[in-house]
């Protein structure tokens, strides 16, 4: 028979052995990662709310047409605003990123309820006032159109790093999380690539790197803009 310290053991090594529900909150470290990295991400989308809508235009009704002059919804706290953007490609990016972002921030909001219990609002970070900051002062245009490519850049690739953190560090049984994480990962890395050959196309810029002061595999600091080796 089996002596009582051995049946204790084993039975504590099956419940530590027990898997996390797929609705309930993740195990041990997993679960103070995806929510910080959850609220980072609703606010990070946020942003680029703000700055896609400064590059399509606001529509505050839309037409039954598609069309290129199309705007985005507005962004809450802030006044509607006219395209500043002339290139069709930069507005059409920046209407599907806008739409995009919503539907993940309504995502990652109902992951912290259901998971957590914490109703999340997004918010400004200073890092991304700075961004917005760049793209309100930028003179519409060929001025913005570079700002926007540039800064866009940047604010997509600030969140590289995290979503690797997602996709290999979020808890086993939140599937959902890391298929979404998935999914940023390729559609920003997508329009990175999409926007620096833009730069190239219509500044000259052949060799813009989103991660000026970021070291690709340490450091977190740097402006907005990321960095090449010509001028302004």
């Amino acid at each position: 028979m089996k002596s009582l310290t051995a049946i204790a053991c084993a039975a504590t090594l099956a419940l530590a052995q027990t898997p996390s529900v797929a609705n309930g909150p993740g195990q041990g470290l997993t679960a103070r990662f995806e929510v910080e990295f959850m609220q980072m991400t609703i606010d990070h989308h946020f942003s680029a709310l703000r700055m896609t809508e400064l590059a399509a235009g606001t529509d505050l009704q839309r037409a039954q047409e598609i069309s290129a002059a199309e705007g985005t919804s507005p962004t809450p706290g802030f006044a509607a605003s006219p395209a500043k953007a002339t290139l069709n490609d930069l507005k059409s990016m920046a209407r599907r990123n806008n739409r995009t972002q919503r539907e993940e921030i309504m995502t990652l909001q109902r992951f912290l309820r259901e998971w957590y219990g914490i109703d999340y609002q997004p918010r400004l970070r200073e890092d991304a006032r700075a961004a917005i900051a760049i793209l309100e002062r930028a003179r519409p245009g060929a001025d913005f159109n570079h700002l926007f490519y540039e800064t866009f850049s940047r604010h997509h690739y600030a969140l590289m790093e995290p979503v690797n953190g997602c996709m290999t560090g979020s808890d086993l049984m939140h599937y959902e999380l890391r298929r979404e994480c998935r999914s940023m990962w390729h559609s920003q890395i997508a329009d990175i690539d999409m926007m620096r050959h833009e730069l190239k196309k219509h500044f000259g810029i052949a060799d813009y790197q989103p991660f000026k002061g970021l070291d690709p595999l340490r450091g977190n600091n740097g402006g907005p803009r990321g960095q090449h080796s010509g001028h302004d």
